[in-house]
């Protein structure tokens, strides 16, 4: 009996859960969850509200309560904490105190049972089996690392050592939604337990494409199942092993049309020109005639070994992920048959992670570690011009500079038609990243003091990016005329025969070197009840833009069509005027010089974070208080915009920014049956330092955008969510054991959609509610999103001189069964 007492003491410390029978039932009362599922991690030595950093809880009751089926689900809940949809699984930006990425690197790390996600397209996946989510608010680089600038969040699936039986559960909802999971949790001896499951679920869509219909543009389906096993194969050492592997295929990217942008109407008119709306009929639609869709394979998995010595604790994290995806886009979003893309992704990451740290309850805590990843990315993303493209983009594009020249008086006319009924813009591109890393951090506890710690820690972070590029068009099959008078003499020259190629192939490569440190003073009182100062540097790093080589490809076409209109024997080589039209072509359209490196690489991003906070504990463990005030300088911010053609998104580096703010976060039991729970986040944030520029031809620069003073674009300045439970617990000649009602309020706001702040969204929120009747290990919940039916715009962008927002999901109402046995 001894023995066995030991062993399950043991399974609780290296599995870092307690029992389930110790859990408070579907409540949101106030519990420590660390003190209940303290979560093995191999970096820390303390929960998260020991130390001086600004995070949020939430475990499976909360996710509940706020209905928190993917990582999306979060923004409101947590605060300064942002995710804006973006209409598929592709990109899951996610923005925290003025800090986000919607390409490209992640700017915020995610870590699923110690094991990073290196690519957001990785990022948005089913919660069906998860036990608790922590966010962290600010730079965690000292520990973590590259892209965690703006914080991290940690998601932990539950433990087989814990739970036992079997969960199922199934939904159904309005807009023919409807899930079903099954997981099954089993102990088979007190040193081996593992856990098997699956899911499905299906949405069947809730917005109208007029241009095909009113067909549902955001149906979809997903499924794919979770396994996991913890080893202990002696009292000291765990080995944890778990692998998922998930399928999705979804109707995507919802954009009305919102008319044509502030920014290119106000242009105009400096210009002395005056823009029309040619799509008024479209306005406040989605109107684009071809199907896209996003389809994705997932597959993770690790392992986790802790082996526990008399003095230390050595953890050794092993990942790999393999992503396939595959996304269809309508690029030009309208009912007209212009262009569209076909991006594909194959991604390979492995990754390592050794880690050496001090036991807990030590005077001197201390980590040591060195991590290391290799990620191979093959992506091919061609875009292809329809035969209305070709006409309206590329061949109206190239005769725009001819008919500029030709309303000169005594100016030659010219005219150029391209014959291709198709054209396709793209290549392959191979984009691996190495990354290594050597980090520690010590923290002196008691120092001088009882309860003053200092922390101090530095990480060393090594990165290499290349990029082998092999970028391939359709060759232009095109004619020229050409047509002058001089003189009594009329000049009449063509050529109907001609081609134009355009490929670039080649290899660029980047390294960088970064030191990352982090200092923090914090002060506790009693358990629970402490201050905190830290100073920390953020760093995101740098990359390509392979969506740029459309832009490139059209230059190079460009060029090559005015080389072949030299060459050709009828024009450029005519014996008498051959000489004249090619001096006459080098100055109404210039070659353009090609630099891929410069056109394509963005450079890294950098921050230093400033922050004081302090994690109450009052009221006799019934009231929680987190509050936190930050300040945080940010140098070449990277940026989101579609390129000037429209073919596509690029990272672009905007100089300097500053955000400051402030969070607030209560959790409060004020009786047995009612619980309440407020937070709040503030962020201030504006560019310091961004100013675009325009060479002229005499070689001096002009200001042609100025954005210094203008707020940071997709960060609201004010996140709330205001939230409570109230629990009756019924007699027991009652059909029902207990019946639970929560709501939560969440809101957001002012958003500004653009570096000019032109387009914003005004404060809104969003209410729910949620029922749930219990009945043993049995509980139906009736359940309602978005209760109000409030209309916000949940993304906005603009290309080609057009707007294009997506709006949030409507009021929806749904059921929800779990039985437990």
């Amino acid at each position: 009996m001894k023995t066995k007492n030991i062993m399950i003491a043991l399974m609780l410390l290296t599995t870092g859960t307690a029992w389930a029978e110790d859990f408070p039932k579907d409540s949101l009362k106030i519990v420590d969850i660390e003190e209940v599922v303290v979560i093995a991690t191999p970096k820390e030595n303390r929960k998260l509200r020991d130390l001086p950093v600004a995070a949020t809880v939430l475990s499976q009751d909360n996710m509940r309560a706020n209905q928190v089926n993917s990582v999306k689900s979060l923004t409101g809940i947590v605060p300064n904490l942002f995710i804006p949809d973006y209409g598929s699984k592709l990109t899951t930006s996610i923005y925290i105190r003025g800090i986000g990425s919607r390409i490209n690197t992640p700017s915020v790390g995610l870590y699923v049972d110690n094991i990073p996600y290196i690519d957001k397209s990785a990022f948005d996946f089913n919660y069906a089996d998860i036990e608790r989510i922590d966010i962290l608010r600010g730079p965690q680089g000292t520990l973590y690392g590259r892209n965690t600038m703006g914080g991290l969040i940690k998601v932990h699936t539950k433990s087989p050592f814990t739970y036992q039986g079997t969960d199922i559960r199934m939904g159904a909802a309005t807009y023919n939604n409807y899930n079903v999971s099954l997981t099954h949790y089993h102990r088979t001896s007190d040193r081996f337990a593992f856990s098997t499951g699956g899911f499905y679920e299906h949405t069947g869509g809730f917005f109208e494409n007029s241009a095909r219909n009113n067909e549902k543009v955001d149906k979809s389906n997903a499924g794919g199942g979770r396994f996991r096993s913890i080893y202990l194969p002696s009292s000291n050492l765990k080995i944890d092993m778990a692998l998922s592997y998930e399928y999705s295929d979804q109707g995507g990217y919802p954009y009305y049309y919102t008319g044509i942008t502030p920014s290119a109407i106000a242009k105009a008119k400096e210009n002395g020109k005056e823009m029309t709306e040619d799509r008024a009929d479209y306005i406040g639609k989605i109107s684009y005639n071809d199907r896209s869709s996003y389809r994705r394979g997932l597959l993770n998995s690790g392992v986790n070994i802790e082996y526990q010595a008399n003095n230390f604790i050595l953890g050794a994290v092993t990942g790999y992920q393999n992503l396939n995806d595959r996304m269809f886009l309508d690029q030009d979003f309208t009912e007209r048959d212009i262009f569209n893309i076909e991006q594909k992704q194959r991604a390979n990451t492995i990754s390592e992670e050794i880690v050496l740290k001090a036991k807990p309850g030590k005077r001197w805590q201390w980590a040591t570690g060195a991590f290391g990843f290799y990620q191979w990315l093959h992506t091919t993303g061609p875009v292809l011009f329809k035969e209305e493209g070709v006409k309206s983009v590329i061949e109206n594009n190239a005769n725009a500079a001819f008919e500029e020249v030709s309303a000169k008086p005594g100016a030659p006319t010219m005219g150029m038609t391209v014959h291709n009924p198709s054209l396709s813009v793209g290549g392959t591109f191979d984009t691996p990243t190495l990354s290594g890393a050597l980090y520690h951090q010590s923290t002196f506890n008691n120092l001088f003091i009882e309860g003053l710690s200092v922390t101090a820690g530095l990480r060393l972070d090594y990165e290499k990016i290349s990029m082998k590029y092999n970028s391939l068009s359709t060759p232009i099959d095109f004619g020229f005329d050409f047509h002058m008078v001089k003189g009594p003499m009329q000049i009449n020259l063509s050529d109907q025969n001609m081609k134009a190629p355009a490929s670039f192939v080649g290899k660029l490569s980047t390294d960088y070197v970064q030191l990352l440190p982090k200092f923090a003073i914090q002060y506790e009182w009693k358990n629970q009840n402490n201050v905190y100062a830290t100073v920390t540097r953020g760093y995101r790093s740098g990359g390509y833009n392979i969506q740029m080589f459309s832009d490139l490809s059209q230059t190079e076409l460009k060029n090559s069509m005015m080389n072949a209109i030299k060459e050709s024997p009828t024009i450029g080589q005519d014996p008498t005027w051959g000489t004249t039209i090619i001096k006459m072509m080098d100055q109404m359209v210039p070659a353009k010089e090609i630099d891929v490196k410069a056109s394509t690489t963005y450079k890294p991003e950098y921050s230093w974070n400033y922050e004081a906070g302090s994690h109450l504990t009052l009221w006799e463990g019934r009231l929680w208080a987190d509050v936190a005030a930050f300040y945080m300088d940010t140098r070449d911010q990277q940026l989101s915009q579609f390129a000037e053609s429209g073919l596509g998104r690029i990272t672009i580096n905007a100089g300097k920014s500053r955000s400051y703010g402030a969070e607030a976060a209560l959790r409060a039991s004020v009786t047995k049956e009612l619980s309440l729970n407020v937070s709040y986040g503030y962020t201030y944030a504006t560019f310091t330092d961004y100013v675009i520029t325009e060479e002229q031809k005499d070689g001096t620069f002009k200001v042609t955008a100025d954005y210094n003073g203008k707020y940071v674009p997709f960060v609201p300045k004010h996140t709330l969510n205001i939230g409570g439970e109230y629990a009756i617990t019924c007699s027991p000649r009652s059909i029902f054991d207990r019946v639970v009602f929560q709501a939560n309020y969440n809101a957001a706001g002012r958003i500004y959609w653009t570096e000019q702040n032109d387009v914003s969204q005004s404060f809104y929120g969003t209410l729910n509610w949620r029922t749930n009747l219990e009945i043993g290990d049995a509980m139906i919940s009736f359940w309602a999103r978005n209760f109000l039916n409030k209309e916000y715009a949940a993304f906005y962008f603009e290309t080609m001189n057009k707007g294009f927002m997506q709006k949030g999901r409507p009021m929806q109402f749904g059921v929800d069964l779990r039985c437990r046995f």
